[in-house]
């Protein structure tokens, strides 16, 4: 064999494959032994994908008379799969740290909102921010969660309320994707609140009859790439009717459905996305028992969002329920003004403590699970061939070191890999 491969990562102690054949997510037994090689592996061709994964002699054999363009040594070290952030808000303006005072002295988060704060202060910001501004901000953040492991997020757009700004947070989000190497799956949230002076039912129908039609125009043209439609289903901002009416013009247009359900109160959002097959639900803090059915038997993933309920006190979703019931439990770290973390390692940590799910839980919902929820299981999320090699190093002897390690990731991580480049090298540190 004399072809040329883009790395070679060999020797490593653990490879955490998390699936092995061709799982498109993991629920129930499935979580209980995920897949790891000893002693194994792993080869990236030019493509970017994943070419050979296996013990170290097999691969050393296999691939003797190869080139690489790079070798890492992963000796005593652990190789898993880049981590997906299934749910954030990263483009925005307008620092909210004094808000954080404000929830610790006990305010809640629809008192926040009725004081002039919370979206709407953000969104009164964000309108005003240059697109230049907002593209600064944004690639800080996602080098920031890379850094901390993350290679494939989700972003929102959700900060406008009206065309033009929902427009130019899009198009951020996409001038981003063409700059960094990070993955980006890009999601519509024109729904996250009602813009002053109008109704829900008002709103949603200029969502419907003006804003869809015109992103839709844009992605034909190739200036945007939308693959998720969001709407924040909650009392006093979008009801079921509504956010029915929304999500089923943005599934016309060819998008995922991908929302925010039962967060503060017992929508029944659950149960709606669930009849309209959608594909992810996030937050779901006041889920009934009756969603967690619908969404088990549907497949509609739960993206939990343990920062969201630990920064806001609010009572945990029930992932032990939902993880019982074989729902598809994904993990995002919500990472918005509200709840400010870049770092999927610490969101797998709260969720394990707080949320009680078990490591190999927490690290199949940051990974497979996570990339299911954004429709990308079936070429991320896991190491198996053919699959986009995307992954991380630790320097650890064991991967549950990652979480177990509260904000420990800083030091842990020693490479991050995007389609066999690497993307962070953490080896710069000096010695005294």
């Amino acid at each position: 064999m004399s072809k040329e491969f883009k790395l070679l990562v060999k020797n490593a102690k653990q490879v955490v494959l998390v699936c092995n054949n061709g799982e498109r997510y993991l629920t129930k037994d499935g979580l209980q032994h995920i897949a790891l090689t000893d002693n194994a592996s792993l080869v990236i061709g030019q493509d970017g994908l994943l070419k050979a994964v296996g013990p170290a002699d097999s691969i050393d054999s296999q691939f003797k008379a190869a080139s690489f363009e790079n070798i890492i040594d992963a000796s005593g070290m652990c190789v898993i799969p880049g981590l997906i952030d299934a749910h954030t808000h990263p483009v925005w303006a307008g620092d909210r740290v004094h808000e954080f005072a404000m929830k610790l002295a006990g305010a809640t988060y629809m008192e926040v909102h009725e004081a002039g704060g919370g979206i709407n202060y953000t969104v009164e910001h964000t309108r005003r921010a240059a697109p230049e501004q907002l593209l600064g901000s944004l690639k800080q953040r996602l080098l920031r969660m890379l850094r901390a492991g993350t290679t494939l997020v989700e972003c929102k757009s959700g900060y406008g309320l009206e065309l033009d700004t929902e427009a130019k947070m899009l198009s951020v989000i996409e001038q981003a994707r063409r700059e960094l190497p990070i993955g980006i799956s890009a999601t519509y949230c024109g729904a996250h609140s009602v813009p002053k002076g109008k109704t829900a039912m008002e709103a949603a129908n200029e969502i419907v009859k003006v804003h869809l039609p015109a992103l839709k125009d844009k992605m034909c043209q190739g200036e945007l790439s939308i693959e998720n439609i969001d709407v924040f289903c909650e009392k006093g901002v979008f009801d079921l009717s509504c956010t029915r009416n929304i999500l089923q013009a943005g599934k016309d247009m060819g998008l995922q459905i991908n929302f925010h359900g039962d967060e503060l109160h017992p929508m029944h959002s659950a149960e709606l996305g669930a009849e309209m097959n959608a594909l992810a639900i996030s937050h779901l803090e006041e889920v009934t028992d009756e969603g967690i059915t619908a969404m088990a038997q549907a497949k509609t993933s739960a993206v939990l969002l343990p920062t969201t309920a630990y920064i806001l006190r609010l009572k945990q979703p029930r992932a032990r329920a939902m993880l019982d019931a074989g729902v598809i439990v994904a993990l995002g770290s919500d990472f918005n003004p509200n709840a400010y973390c870049c770092s999927m390692p610490i969101v797998m940590h709260l969720a394990c403590v707080n949320m009680r799910m078990a490591m190999n839980e927490a690290l199949a919902a940051a990974t497979i699970n996570a990339a299911y929820a954004l429709g990308r299981s079936h070429c991320q999320g896991s190491l198996e061939v053919n699959k986009q090699g995307d992954l991380i190093i630790i320097n650890s002897t064991r991967w549950e070191h990652l979480i177990y390690q509260l904000g420990g990731h800083q030091e842990l991580i020693r490479y991050v890999v995007i389609k066999g480049v690497v993307v962070y090298d953490n080896s710069n540190t000096m010695d005294y």
